[in-house]
Protein backbone atom coordinates (compact mmCIF):
# COMPACT_ATOMS: atom_id res chain seq x y z
CA UNK A 1 0.00 0.00 0.00
CA UNK A 2 1.26 3.66 -0.77
CA UNK A 3 0.67 5.91 2.25
CA UNK A 4 1.36 9.74 2.77
CA UNK A 5 1.67 10.65 6.87
CA UNK A 6 0.84 13.21 8.95
CA UNK A 7 4.56 14.06 9.35
CA UNK A 8 4.90 14.55 5.54
CA UNK A 9 2.18 16.63 5.27
CA UNK A 10 3.33 19.13 7.34
CA UNK A 11 6.83 18.71 5.71
CA UNK A 12 5.57 19.58 2.92
CA UNK A 13 3.14 22.05 4.06
CA UNK A 14 6.27 23.78 5.59
CA UNK A 15 8.06 23.80 2.28
CA UNK A 16 5.70 25.97 0.94
CA UNK A 17 5.17 28.38 3.61
CA UNK A 18 8.84 28.55 5.03
CA UNK A 19 11.35 30.21 2.53
CA UNK A 20 15.53 28.96 2.69
CA UNK A 21 18.04 31.24 3.04
CA UNK A 22 18.66 33.51 0.53
CA UNK A 23 15.11 34.24 -0.91
CA UNK A 24 13.69 37.27 -1.67
CA UNK A 25 15.75 40.27 -0.18
CA UNK A 26 12.69 42.06 0.90
CA UNK A 27 9.13 41.66 2.35
CA UNK A 28 7.70 43.86 -0.64
CA UNK A 29 4.59 42.68 -2.77
CA UNK A 30 5.70 40.28 -5.62
CA UNK A 31 4.08 41.44 -8.68
CA UNK A 32 2.60 38.59 -11.30
CA UNK A 33 0.81 38.81 -14.73
CA UNK A 34 -1.00 35.75 -15.95
CA UNK A 35 -1.76 35.91 -19.46
CA UNK A 36 -5.35 36.09 -19.72
CA UNK A 37 -8.43 38.71 -18.98
CA UNK A 38 -9.61 39.73 -15.63
CA UNK A 39 -12.78 37.96 -16.26
CA UNK A 40 -10.43 34.66 -16.76
CA UNK A 41 -8.82 34.84 -14.01
CA UNK A 42 -11.67 35.12 -11.39
CA UNK A 43 -13.95 33.02 -13.20
CA UNK A 44 -16.48 30.67 -11.31
CA UNK A 45 -17.30 27.04 -12.23
CA UNK A 46 -15.42 24.59 -13.26
CA UNK A 47 -14.57 25.76 -17.37
CA UNK A 48 -11.45 27.19 -16.51
CA UNK A 49 -8.66 29.08 -18.80
CA UNK A 50 -5.19 29.23 -17.49
CA UNK A 51 -5.65 32.30 -15.69
CA UNK A 52 -8.27 30.55 -13.82
CA UNK A 53 -6.89 27.86 -13.07
CA UNK A 54 -4.11 29.45 -11.52
CA UNK A 55 -6.03 31.81 -8.97
CA UNK A 56 -8.59 28.75 -8.42
CA UNK A 57 -5.61 26.37 -7.69
CA UNK A 58 -4.19 28.75 -4.75
CA UNK A 59 -7.25 29.90 -3.12
CA UNK A 60 -9.34 26.84 -3.10
CA UNK A 61 -8.03 23.33 -1.96
CA UNK A 62 -8.94 19.83 -3.72
CA UNK A 63 -8.14 16.73 -1.06
CA UNK A 64 -4.22 17.40 -2.79
CA UNK A 65 -2.13 19.76 -4.63
CA UNK A 66 0.52 20.46 -6.29
CA UNK A 67 3.62 21.40 -5.20
CA UNK A 68 6.49 23.55 -7.21
CA UNK A 69 7.86 20.97 -9.12
CA UNK A 70 4.21 19.68 -10.44
CA UNK A 71 4.50 16.49 -8.12
CA UNK A 72 1.26 15.76 -6.09
CA UNK A 73 1.42 16.79 -2.46
CA UNK A 74 -1.81 17.21 0.26
CA UNK A 75 -4.77 19.50 0.49
CA UNK A 76 -7.76 19.06 2.61
CA UNK A 77 -6.64 15.62 2.81
CA UNK A 78 -3.10 15.06 4.71
CA UNK A 79 -2.60 11.37 3.88
CA UNK A 80 -4.03 8.29 1.93
CA UNK A 81 -3.73 4.72 1.20
CA UNK A 82 -4.17 3.18 -1.90
CA UNK A 83 -5.61 -0.43 -1.71
CA UNK A 84 -3.14 -3.34 -3.61
CA UNK A 85 -5.66 -4.07 -6.24
CA UNK A 86 -5.59 -0.04 -7.15
CA UNK A 87 -9.10 0.18 -6.97
CA UNK A 88 -9.51 2.11 -3.95
CA UNK A 89 -8.24 5.32 -2.48
CA UNK A 90 -8.79 6.00 0.92
CA UNK A 91 -7.82 9.64 2.18
CA UNK A 92 -7.79 11.02 5.64
CA UNK A 93 -8.98 14.66 5.34
CA UNK A 94 -7.13 17.08 7.91
CA UNK A 95 -8.75 18.90 10.81
CA UNK A 96 -9.90 22.20 10.19
CA UNK A 97 -12.92 23.79 9.37
CA UNK A 98 -15.08 25.13 5.83
CA UNK A 99 -14.93 28.73 5.58
CA UNK A 100 -18.22 28.99 6.97
CA UNK A 101 -17.01 27.70 10.12
CA UNK A 102 -18.57 24.03 10.39
CA UNK A 103 -16.07 21.52 10.67
CA UNK A 104 -14.34 19.69 7.76
CA UNK A 105 -15.91 15.97 8.27
CA UNK A 106 -15.66 12.68 5.64
CA UNK A 107 -19.27 13.75 5.05
CA UNK A 108 -19.32 17.29 4.02
CA UNK A 109 -16.00 16.45 1.70
CA UNK A 110 -17.74 13.45 0.17
CA UNK A 111 -20.70 15.85 -0.76
CA UNK A 112 -18.10 18.90 -2.20
CA UNK A 113 -16.44 15.88 -4.19
CA UNK A 114 -19.84 14.76 -5.71
CA UNK A 115 -21.02 18.09 -6.49
CA UNK A 116 -17.51 18.21 -7.86
CA UNK A 117 -17.92 15.06 -10.28
CA UNK A 118 -21.46 16.03 -11.42
CA UNK A 119 -20.54 19.59 -12.49
CA UNK A 120 -17.75 17.77 -14.92
CA UNK A 121 -19.95 15.93 -16.59
CA UNK A 122 -20.04 16.64 -20.31
CA UNK A 123 -16.21 17.96 -20.79
CA UNK A 124 -13.10 15.82 -21.45
CA UNK A 125 -12.04 15.90 -17.69
CA UNK A 126 -15.46 14.58 -17.12
CA UNK A 127 -14.44 11.38 -19.13
CA UNK A 128 -11.30 10.87 -17.62
CA UNK A 129 -13.18 10.00 -14.42
CA UNK A 130 -14.97 7.82 -15.87
CA UNK A 131 -14.24 4.92 -13.68
CA UNK A 132 -15.09 6.28 -10.43
CA UNK A 133 -17.64 4.19 -9.50
CA UNK A 134 -18.16 6.31 -5.68
CA UNK A 135 -17.55 8.10 -3.69
CA UNK A 136 -18.03 7.34 0.25
CA UNK A 137 -17.55 8.47 3.74
CA UNK A 138 -16.41 6.22 6.05
CA UNK A 139 -15.69 6.92 10.05
CA UNK A 140 -14.96 9.94 11.22
CA UNK A 141 -12.77 12.12 8.45
CA UNK A 142 -11.84 9.34 6.25
CA UNK A 143 -13.40 9.05 2.33
CA UNK A 144 -13.51 6.27 -0.09
CA UNK A 145 -13.06 6.92 -3.58
CA UNK A 146 -13.86 3.90 -5.57
CA UNK A 147 -13.40 2.41 -9.11
CA UNK A 148 -14.46 0.14 -11.79
CA UNK A 149 -10.86 -0.13 -12.54
CA UNK A 150 -6.97 0.96 -11.73
CA UNK A 151 -6.72 4.66 -12.37
CA UNK A 152 -2.50 4.94 -11.59
CA UNK A 153 -3.17 8.48 -12.31
CA UNK A 154 -6.03 9.79 -10.34
CA UNK A 155 -3.76 11.40 -8.14
CA UNK A 156 -2.80 13.86 -10.73
CA UNK A 157 -6.41 14.07 -11.56
CA UNK A 158 -7.74 15.48 -7.93
CA UNK A 159 -4.98 18.12 -7.73
CA UNK A 160 -6.67 19.56 -10.92
CA UNK A 161 -7.61 23.63 -10.41
CA UNK A 162 -11.43 22.09 -11.71
CA UNK A 163 -11.52 19.93 -8.29
CA UNK A 164 -11.25 22.39 -5.97
CA UNK A 165 -13.81 21.51 -2.93
CA UNK A 166 -16.49 24.22 -1.90
CA UNK A 167 -18.90 24.25 0.99
CA UNK A 168 -21.91 26.63 0.37
CA UNK A 169 -20.10 28.69 -2.55
CA UNK A 170 -16.81 28.87 -0.45
CA UNK A 171 -13.42 26.70 -0.54
CA UNK A 172 -10.00 27.51 1.70
CA UNK A 173 -6.61 27.38 -0.10
CA UNK A 174 -3.01 28.23 1.18
CA UNK A 175 -3.90 31.65 0.13
CA UNK A 176 -6.37 34.05 0.87
CA UNK A 177 -7.93 36.30 -1.94
CA UNK A 178 -8.99 39.98 -1.75
CA UNK A 179 -9.92 41.41 -4.54
CA UNK A 180 -9.91 45.11 -5.48
CA UNK A 181 -11.16 45.73 -9.05
CA UNK A 182 -9.17 43.74 -11.63
CA UNK A 183 -6.30 42.91 -9.19
CA UNK A 184 -6.33 39.89 -6.90
CA UNK A 185 -4.48 40.53 -3.80
CA UNK A 186 -3.18 37.23 -2.32
CA UNK A 187 -1.97 36.73 1.67
CA UNK A 188 -0.87 32.94 2.64
CA UNK A 189 -3.08 31.39 5.36
CA UNK A 190 -1.31 30.80 8.60
CA UNK A 191 -0.54 26.99 9.02
CA UNK A 192 -2.81 26.87 12.64
CA UNK A 193 -5.75 27.96 10.37
CA UNK A 194 -5.01 24.90 7.93
CA UNK A 195 -5.13 22.17 10.82
CA UNK A 196 -1.38 22.36 11.41
CA UNK A 197 1.02 23.30 14.07
CA UNK A 198 1.68 26.76 14.12
CA UNK A 199 4.82 28.41 13.59
CA UNK A 200 6.52 30.92 15.36
CA UNK A 201 7.93 34.31 13.68
CA UNK A 202 5.76 32.65 10.52
CA UNK A 203 4.55 36.10 9.40
CA UNK A 204 8.19 36.93 8.66
CA UNK A 205 8.75 33.84 6.47
CA UNK A 206 6.15 34.93 3.71
CA UNK A 207 4.78 37.88 1.33
CA UNK A 208 1.80 38.91 -0.42
CA UNK A 209 1.39 38.64 -4.05
CA UNK A 210 -0.65 41.21 -6.57
CA UNK A 211 -1.93 39.20 -9.48
CA UNK A 212 -3.15 40.33 -12.03
CA UNK A 213 -4.28 39.16 -15.79
CA UNK A 214 -3.29 40.60 -19.39
CA UNK A 215 -3.20 39.84 -23.30
CA UNK A 216 0.44 38.37 -23.54
CA UNK A 217 1.74 41.33 -25.69
CA UNK A 218 0.87 44.07 -22.27
CA UNK A 219 1.97 41.11 -19.82
CA UNK A 220 5.74 40.87 -21.74
CA UNK A 221 5.88 44.51 -22.25
CA UNK A 222 4.68 45.49 -18.01
CA UNK A 223 8.01 42.69 -17.51
CA UNK A 224 10.46 44.06 -19.58
CA UNK A 225 9.34 47.37 -18.08
CA UNK A 226 9.71 46.05 -14.68
CA UNK A 227 6.24 46.47 -13.81
CA UNK A 228 5.86 42.81 -13.16
CA UNK A 229 8.42 40.09 -11.41
CA UNK A 230 6.78 36.86 -13.34
CA UNK A 231 4.65 36.31 -16.46
CA UNK A 232 2.89 32.96 -16.01
CA UNK A 233 0.74 31.10 -18.93
CA UNK A 234 3.24 31.85 -22.00
CA UNK A 235 2.28 29.95 -24.83
CA UNK A 236 3.41 29.72 -28.79
CA UNK A 237 1.74 32.66 -30.31
CA UNK A 238 3.76 34.97 -28.20
CA UNK A 239 6.85 33.13 -27.57
CA UNK A 240 8.95 35.14 -30.10
CA UNK A 241 8.08 38.51 -28.29
CA UNK A 242 8.16 36.89 -25.09
CA UNK A 243 12.66 35.59 -26.41
CA UNK A 244 13.43 38.91 -27.13
CA UNK A 245 12.96 41.04 -23.58
CA UNK A 246 15.60 43.36 -23.19
CA UNK A 247 18.61 43.29 -20.96
CA UNK A 248 16.80 45.59 -18.87
CA UNK A 249 14.40 43.23 -17.71
CA UNK A 250 16.94 41.33 -15.90
CA UNK A 251 14.42 38.35 -16.27
CA UNK A 252 14.53 34.78 -17.98
CA UNK A 253 12.57 33.43 -20.32
CA UNK A 254 11.97 29.17 -18.73
CA UNK A 255 10.63 26.63 -20.90
CA UNK A 256 8.53 24.02 -19.02
CA UNK A 257 8.66 20.71 -21.40
CA UNK A 258 5.16 19.49 -21.57
CA UNK A 259 3.08 16.50 -22.57
CA UNK A 260 0.28 17.38 -24.44
CA UNK A 261 -1.47 18.09 -28.38
CA UNK A 262 -0.14 20.72 -30.66
CA UNK A 263 -1.87 20.26 -33.91
CA UNK A 264 -5.27 20.72 -35.92
CA UNK A 265 -8.72 19.48 -35.53
CA UNK A 266 -10.23 18.90 -38.32
CA UNK A 267 -14.00 20.10 -37.81
CA UNK A 268 -15.72 20.34 -41.23
CA UNK A 269 -16.47 16.61 -43.13
CA UNK A 270 -17.52 18.10 -45.93
CA UNK A 271 -15.82 18.43 -49.39
CA UNK A 272 -12.31 17.58 -49.81
CA UNK A 273 -12.89 16.53 -46.29
CA UNK A 274 -15.27 14.29 -46.21
CA UNK A 275 -13.33 11.35 -46.83
CA UNK A 276 -10.21 10.13 -44.20
CA UNK A 277 -7.66 9.78 -47.08
CA UNK A 278 -7.96 13.07 -48.02
CA UNK A 279 -7.85 14.58 -44.66
CA UNK A 280 -4.35 12.07 -44.23
CA UNK A 281 -2.71 14.55 -46.90
CA UNK A 282 -3.07 17.40 -44.97
CA UNK A 283 -0.57 15.46 -42.91
CA UNK A 284 1.49 13.94 -45.35
CA UNK A 285 1.86 17.71 -46.29
CA UNK A 286 3.53 18.98 -43.17
CA UNK A 287 6.82 19.65 -42.41
CA UNK A 288 6.84 19.39 -38.80
CA UNK A 289 10.85 20.13 -38.22
CA UNK A 290 10.66 22.95 -40.17
CA UNK A 291 7.13 24.38 -38.09
CA UNK A 292 8.82 25.22 -34.81
CA UNK A 293 12.03 25.93 -36.42
CA UNK A 294 11.94 30.09 -36.25
CA UNK A 295 11.38 29.43 -32.17
CA UNK A 296 14.68 28.12 -31.55
CA UNK A 297 13.73 25.77 -28.64
CA UNK A 298 15.99 22.91 -28.22
CA UNK A 299 14.98 19.41 -27.52
CA UNK A 300 11.45 19.61 -28.93
CA UNK A 301 10.26 16.80 -31.13
CA UNK A 302 7.73 16.32 -34.00
CA UNK A 303 5.36 13.49 -33.67
CA UNK A 304 2.61 12.13 -36.08
CA UNK A 305 1.20 10.67 -33.07
CA UNK A 306 -1.92 11.39 -31.27
CA UNK A 307 -0.89 10.07 -27.92
CA UNK A 308 2.55 11.68 -26.91
CA UNK A 309 5.48 9.23 -27.65
CA UNK A 310 7.27 8.10 -24.83
CA UNK A 311 4.74 7.99 -22.32
CA UNK A 312 4.88 5.42 -18.74
CA UNK A 313 3.49 2.40 -20.00
CA UNK A 314 3.62 3.19 -23.55
CA UNK A 315 3.38 -0.87 -25.20
CA UNK A 316 5.28 0.90 -28.36
CA UNK A 317 2.50 -0.38 -31.05
CA UNK A 318 2.16 2.85 -32.10
CA UNK A 319 4.75 4.17 -34.39
CA UNK A 320 5.53 7.44 -36.06
CA UNK A 321 3.70 7.17 -39.88
CA UNK A 322 5.51 7.41 -43.27
CA UNK A 323 9.15 7.19 -41.63
CA UNK A 324 10.45 5.29 -45.23
CA UNK A 325 8.75 8.74 -47.06
CA UNK A 326 11.04 11.39 -47.49
CA UNK A 327 9.38 14.80 -47.09
CA UNK A 328 9.23 15.23 -51.09
CA UNK A 329 7.63 12.08 -51.44
CA UNK A 330 5.26 12.84 -48.87
CA UNK A 331 3.95 16.64 -50.56
CA UNK A 332 4.02 14.36 -53.73
CA UNK A 333 1.54 11.60 -52.63
CA UNK A 334 -0.75 15.08 -51.12
CA UNK A 335 -0.52 16.51 -54.40
CA UNK A 336 -1.89 13.77 -55.88
CA UNK A 337 -4.45 13.19 -53.93
CA UNK A 338 -5.59 16.41 -54.32
CA UNK A 339 -5.68 16.18 -58.13
CA UNK A 340 -7.59 13.28 -58.09
CA UNK A 341 -10.94 14.85 -55.86
CA UNK A 342 -10.30 18.34 -58.21
CA UNK A 343 -10.09 15.83 -61.33
CA UNK A 344 -13.70 14.36 -59.81
CA UNK A 345 -15.11 18.05 -59.11
CA UNK A 346 -15.06 19.71 -62.02
CA UNK A 347 -11.42 20.96 -61.42
CA UNK A 348 -12.78 22.72 -58.07
CA UNK A 349 -9.74 24.26 -55.94
CA UNK A 350 -8.97 23.09 -52.39
CA UNK A 351 -9.22 26.10 -49.61
CA UNK A 352 -9.67 25.57 -46.35
CA UNK A 353 -9.67 28.00 -43.26
CA UNK A 354 -7.76 27.61 -40.26
CA UNK A 355 -8.88 29.02 -36.81
CA UNK A 356 -5.73 30.11 -34.41
CA UNK A 357 -4.90 32.99 -32.28
CA UNK A 358 -2.97 35.91 -33.04
CA UNK A 359 0.42 36.45 -32.35
CA UNK A 360 3.86 36.96 -33.80
CA UNK A 361 4.46 33.17 -33.23
CA UNK A 362 1.06 32.18 -34.30
CA UNK A 363 1.98 34.21 -37.53
CA UNK A 364 5.31 32.03 -38.19
CA UNK A 365 3.38 28.75 -37.68
CA UNK A 366 0.31 29.70 -39.83
CA UNK A 367 3.00 30.71 -42.54
CA UNK A 368 5.06 27.65 -42.21
CA UNK A 369 1.56 25.32 -42.82
CA UNK A 370 0.44 27.78 -45.66
CA UNK A 371 3.07 27.07 -47.77
CA UNK A 372 3.61 22.93 -47.29
CA UNK A 373 -0.16 23.05 -48.15
CA UNK A 374 0.83 25.02 -50.63
CA UNK A 375 2.85 22.58 -51.78
CA UNK A 376 0.58 19.98 -52.08
CA UNK A 377 -2.32 21.83 -53.71
CA UNK A 378 -4.06 23.17 -51.24
CA UNK A 379 -4.90 26.32 -50.11
CA UNK A 380 -4.75 27.64 -46.38
CA UNK A 381 -6.94 30.87 -45.33
CA UNK A 382 -7.03 32.20 -41.49
CA UNK A 383 -9.41 32.78 -39.42
CA UNK A 384 -9.77 34.02 -35.55
CA UNK A 385 -10.05 32.04 -32.42
CA UNK A 386 -13.44 31.76 -32.18
CA UNK A 387 -14.11 32.08 -36.02
CA UNK A 388 -16.23 29.13 -37.93
CA UNK A 389 -13.56 26.73 -39.99
CA UNK A 390 -12.87 23.77 -41.45
CA UNK A 391 -9.57 23.69 -38.91
CA UNK A 392 -8.93 24.18 -35.68
CA UNK A 393 -5.56 25.10 -34.01
CA UNK A 394 -5.62 22.73 -30.82
CA UNK A 395 -2.32 23.74 -28.33
CA UNK A 396 -3.05 21.90 -24.88
CA UNK A 397 -1.24 20.65 -22.84
CA UNK A 398 -2.23 17.21 -20.98
CA UNK A 399 -3.44 16.51 -17.01
CA UNK A 400 -1.61 13.53 -16.53
CA UNK A 401 0.59 11.13 -18.75
CA UNK A 402 -2.04 8.74 -19.76
CA UNK A 403 -3.02 7.52 -23.16
CA UNK A 404 -6.69 7.89 -22.04
CA UNK A 405 -6.28 11.74 -21.45
CA UNK A 406 -5.20 12.08 -25.12
CA UNK A 407 -8.14 9.91 -26.65
CA UNK A 408 -10.67 11.48 -24.68
CA UNK A 409 -10.26 14.87 -25.77
CA UNK A 410 -11.69 13.78 -29.25
CA UNK A 411 -14.35 12.04 -27.92
CA UNK A 412 -17.61 12.21 -30.02
CA UNK A 413 -19.66 13.36 -27.17
CA UNK A 414 -17.45 16.56 -26.73
CA UNK A 415 -18.95 17.87 -30.20
CA UNK A 416 -15.93 19.11 -30.97
CA UNK A 417 -15.46 18.12 -34.72
CA UNK A 418 -15.02 15.58 -36.52
CA UNK A 419 -14.44 11.76 -34.08
CA UNK A 420 -14.37 8.47 -34.69
CA UNK A 421 -16.91 6.31 -32.60
CA UNK A 422 -14.63 3.24 -32.99
CA UNK A 423 -12.00 4.91 -30.98
CA UNK A 424 -14.52 5.78 -28.32
CA UNK A 425 -16.07 2.54 -28.30
CA UNK A 426 -12.38 0.97 -27.54
CA UNK A 427 -11.42 3.24 -24.46
CA UNK A 428 -15.08 2.65 -23.10
CA UNK A 429 -14.25 -0.92 -23.55
CA UNK A 430 -10.77 -0.54 -21.59
CA UNK A 431 -12.33 0.72 -18.50
CA UNK A 432 -13.67 -2.97 -18.19
CA UNK A 433 -10.61 -4.83 -19.25
CA UNK A 434 -9.18 -7.42 -16.49
CA UNK A 435 -5.55 -6.59 -16.54
CA UNK A 436 -3.34 -3.57 -17.35
CA UNK A 437 -2.21 -5.43 -20.12
CA UNK A 438 -5.65 -5.74 -21.38
CA UNK A 439 -6.89 -1.76 -20.91
CA UNK A 440 -3.43 -1.13 -22.72
CA UNK A 441 -4.01 -3.07 -25.77
CA UNK A 442 -7.48 -1.74 -26.34
CA UNK A 443 -6.33 1.84 -25.81
CA UNK A 444 -3.27 1.39 -28.27
CA UNK A 445 -6.28 -0.07 -30.90
CA UNK A 446 -8.36 3.27 -29.75
CA UNK A 447 -5.28 5.73 -30.72
CA UNK A 448 -4.90 3.44 -34.35
CA UNK A 449 -8.66 3.93 -34.85
CA UNK A 450 -8.11 7.64 -34.03
CA UNK A 451 -5.19 8.29 -36.48
CA UNK A 452 -6.92 6.20 -39.39
CA UNK A 453 -9.85 8.39 -39.26
CA UNK A 454 -7.65 11.50 -39.36
CA UNK A 455 -9.57 13.84 -37.62
CA UNK A 456 -6.39 15.58 -35.69
CA UNK A 457 -3.41 16.06 -37.58
CA UNK A 458 -0.64 16.22 -34.65
CA UNK A 459 2.61 18.31 -34.86
CA UNK A 460 4.15 17.46 -31.44
CA UNK A 461 4.16 18.80 -28.01
CA UNK A 462 2.82 22.26 -27.08
CA UNK A 463 5.26 24.84 -25.98
CA UNK A 464 4.95 26.86 -22.87
CA UNK A 465 6.95 29.26 -21.25
CA UNK A 466 7.33 31.87 -18.42
CA UNK A 467 9.02 34.74 -17.45
CA UNK A 468 10.47 34.90 -14.49
CA UNK A 469 12.61 37.67 -12.59
CA UNK A 470 16.15 36.87 -11.67
CA UNK A 471 15.55 36.99 -8.03
CA UNK A 472 12.64 35.06 -7.75
CA UNK A 473 12.44 31.56 -6.01
CA UNK A 474 9.80 29.61 -5.70
CA UNK A 475 9.72 28.88 -9.63
CA UNK A 476 10.64 25.48 -11.14
CA UNK A 477 9.69 24.29 -14.14
CA UNK A 478 8.20 20.60 -15.05
CA UNK A 479 6.65 18.40 -17.48
CA UNK A 480 2.93 19.46 -16.50
CA UNK A 481 3.33 23.51 -17.05
CA UNK A 482 2.05 24.04 -13.50
CA UNK A 483 3.60 26.69 -11.08
CA UNK A 484 1.59 27.36 -7.96
CA UNK A 485 1.09 31.33 -6.84
CA UNK A 486 1.44 29.73 -3.50
CA UNK A 487 4.94 28.99 -3.55
CA UNK A 488 5.93 32.34 -4.55
CA UNK A 489 4.52 33.68 -1.27
CA UNK A 490 7.69 32.90 0.34
CA UNK A 491 10.41 34.92 1.53
CA UNK A 492 13.24 35.32 3.47
CA UNK A 493 12.93 35.68 7.34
Amino acid sequence: MARRSLQFSIALALALLVAACGWFKDKGTLNVALIGSPEEMFAKGIRLTQAGQQLRGATVDGLVDFDTTGQVMPALADRWIVTDDGRSYIFRVREGTWPDGTELTGESVRDALRRTLRGLSGTSLGLDFAPVEDVRAMAGRVVEIRLSTPMPDLLQLLAQPELALFRNGHGSGLLKLHREGDIARLTAVPPEKRGLPAIEGWMDTVRKLEVRAFPARKAIALFDEGEVDVVLGGRMEFLPQAADTGPLSRGTIRMDRVFGLFGMQVRSGEGFLADASRREALALAIDRDKLVQPFNVSGWQATTRIVAPGLPNDPGIAGERWENLAMPQRQAEAARRVQAWRGANGGAAVTLSLSLPEGPGADLVFASLRDDLAAAGIGLRRVGPDARADLEMIDREARYAGAGWFLNQFNCSLKAGLCSPEADSRVKESLSAADAAGRTALLARAEADLTAANVFIPFGAPLRWSLVRGNVQGFETNIWGVHPLSALALATR
